[in-house]
């Protein structure tokens, strides 16, 4: 069995980032797929202080809820990442733990460890934006994906962004509905993918 792991950054619950992945997951529910959601609002997740502890023994050196978020990294086959765009990034509850995972880039490369880079694994981001459409409005969040997706080793699939949330919110979009649906139930075989609506 497939096992998924699905992070919320959002601060907001049941809002245009959580309704957005919600669409994928109940295409990906088609499957007899394992799902774990997590809301990173819920977690107590410390910033990453750049002590190098992790460069020198396997582990970070602060005790906090991303412990059970490696976990999920550790045992997934399949990692969402959905999140709202701030300053034409991924908002701070978002980035505060994908710095964290400057463990996984210290597993690999101060520590020499083979971290997943033989197993397939899929990654996929998802993001709103209040702004009207525009090319480039979510451009300063790709190079951090990038980045994220290759320290845990999952293959970037896909990007799938909506733009002006502010004037027509996520839940009120059916065609948005209906593809996301589409890729969900196709995404282990699905070919990499930008969707920009």
């Amino acid at each position: 069995m497939k096992k998924v792991l699905a992070l919320v950054g959002s601060p907001r619950k049941g809002k245009n980032t959580d309704n957005l992945l919600e669409f994928l997951l109940d295409g990906i529910r088609e499957n007899d797929y394992e799902i774990n959601k997590i809301y990173l609002i819920d977690k107590k997740i410390n910033p990453c202080t750049g002590c190098d502890y992790c460069g020198k023994i396997e582990a970070c050196v602060s005790k906090d809820d991303m412990s059970s978020i490696y976990e999920g990294f550790d045992n997934s086959d399949i990692i969402i990442l959905a999140a709202p765009i701030y300053f034409n990034s991924v908002n701070g509850v978002t980035k505060n733990m994908i710095d964290r995972c400057q463990r996984y880039w210290s597993l690999k490369y101060s520590l020499g460890k083979q971290y997943k880079r033989n197993e397939e694994r899929t990654g996929v981001f998802l993001a709103t934006g209040g702004a009207p459409f525009a090319y480039n409005q979510f451009n300063g969040s790709i190079a951090v994906m990038d980045y994220f997706f290759k320290a845990i080793n999952a293959n970037y699939k896909g990007n799938y962004f909506i733009s002006n949330t502010d004037e027509g919110p996520v839940d009120k979009r059916l065609d948005v509905k209906e593809e996301l649906y589409e890729i969900g139930k196709n995404i282990w075989n699905i070919k990499d993918f930008y969707l920009h609506r």
